[in-house]
């Protein structure tokens, strides 16, 4: 599926992409390893419709967030925009900064927990060719 995003989004998504938090680092080392989480694709600070998610798997339609403290004051700003996304058939898993940064083993593996769950159903042609590195 093609994700649409606003253009005028890319020059903000850069500026995060240079300002992310301990945790979006973190996280970021472990999921751009395409060996890593069943070898999908991952993309940081991702334009999507009007908004920016931190992280974003185009093949699953996955969306990670990673929310600090300024989420906070900002929930009833971020339900309405995951409600927007969510209906454009974008998915959702949400980590709280501080537990990115002192158990990231674990929210490794919810993601990949939810990886195998939502992969069950694809070719397998795809993922066979995923596994031996062809195109």
């Amino acid at each position: 599926m093609k994700w649409h995003y606003n253009p005028q989004l890319k020059a903000r998504a850069r500026e995060l992409r240079k300002k992310m938090t301990r945790g979006e680092i973190l996280l970021w080392q472990q999921l751009k390893q395409k060996d890593l989480r069943g070898g999908q694709d991952f993309h940081r600070q991702k334009p999507l419709d009007q908004f920016i998610v931190d992280f974003f798997c185009p093949r699953l339609g996955l969306a990670i967030e990673v929310d600090g403290s300024t989420h906070n004051s900002r929930m009833d700003e971020d339900g309405i925009r995951q409600k927007r996304l969510e209906s454009l058939g974008i998915h959702f898993l949400r980590f709280t900064e501080r537990d990115v940064c002192t158990k990231l083993e674990a929210v490794l593996s919810v993601i990949d927990e939810w990886i195998r769950d939502h992969t069950a159903h694809l070719s397998p042609t795809l993922s066979s060719k995923k596994r031996s590195g062809t195109k």
